[in-house]
């Protein structure tokens, strides 16, 4: 988590929370274009199912937010699902920092849409 930046920290953290506190599959935060954050854990039930970034995109879009600045997705996946990328690409557009990392909250892997 080093070399992340103090904003993208406090996403980690944040994701990091809340997948403990849920003991869901994945955990995810995001940060919008005016700087509010999000946070969320994936969703299974019988008849509903959704990513923790997924939740996240929800949550922001019904609060009124307009675009993306960054995003952590932390599960025990290799790669960031690519239903995750699309809804981060559709809602984010080109240029959104997307950190991928464990459930311990180390980021293995960072990209952009």
């Amino acid at each position: 988590m080093t070399d992340l930046t103090p904003e993208d920290a406090k996403l980690v953290t944040l994701a990091r929370a809340t997948r403990a506190r849920t003991g869901a599959a994945e955990g995810a935060a995001i940060r919008d274009a005016d700087g509010r954050t999000y946070a969320a854990a994936s969703v299974a039930l019988p008849s509903l199912s959704l990513s923790a970034l997924e939740v996240c995109v929800a949550m922001a879009v019904a609060s009124g937010s307009h675009g993306l600045e960054a995003a952590v997705i932390l599960s025990d996946a290799d790669e960031v699902a690519p239903a995750d990328v699309a809804v981060l690409t559709e809602f984010g557009g080109p240029g959104v920092v997307v950190h991928r990392g464990d459930a311990r909250g180390s980021i293995l892997a960072t990209s952009t849409t």
